[in-house]
């Protein structure tokens, strides 16, 4: 699985990950037909992206800077941080900007995966889009 795959696996799938805003009541149908599967590939829709982080992060004490650190919220998530990572993440997002490990990849990085995340159905609040 690449890395930006198992980043949205973590957050899409995360057991506080839930629907962003609640579905509407629906009336009760007798004998209606079961709902096909959904594949466990296939994340929820609309998933709130800063709640499910900060969920994390409160289950772990902080989670660092992960609003701004890709260090940071690589690490929340369980994943490799290490620059090899890094690298092979902005090879993956075709991000370019400055040398592998500067402040200015990092964060360049770092908006790259949360802009990711909102494009495949994430709805990420704007402390995390800075």
């Amino acid at each position: 699985m690449s890395i930006f795959g198992s980043i949205m696996d973590k957050i899409f799938h995360h057991e506080s990950a839930g629907p962003a805003s609640p579905p509407p009541a629906a009336a009760p149908q007798a004998a209606a037909p079961a709902a096909p599967a959904a594949t466990p590939s296939a994340p929820p829709q609309q998933v709130d992206v800063g709640a499910v982080l900060g969920a994390m992060a409160e289950m772990k004490g902080g989670g660092g800077n992960y609003k701004t650190s890709i260090v940071d919220l690589l690490s929340l998530l369980d994943l490799d941080s290490s620059l090899t990572a890094r690298k092979e993440l902005a090879d993956e997002l075709g991000v370019h900007a400055g040398d592998p490990g500067t402040a200015e990849q990092n964060i360049a990085l770092h908006k790259a995966v949360i802009a990711k995340l909102q494009e495949n159905g994430g709805v990420v609040p704007d402390s995390l889009r800075n």
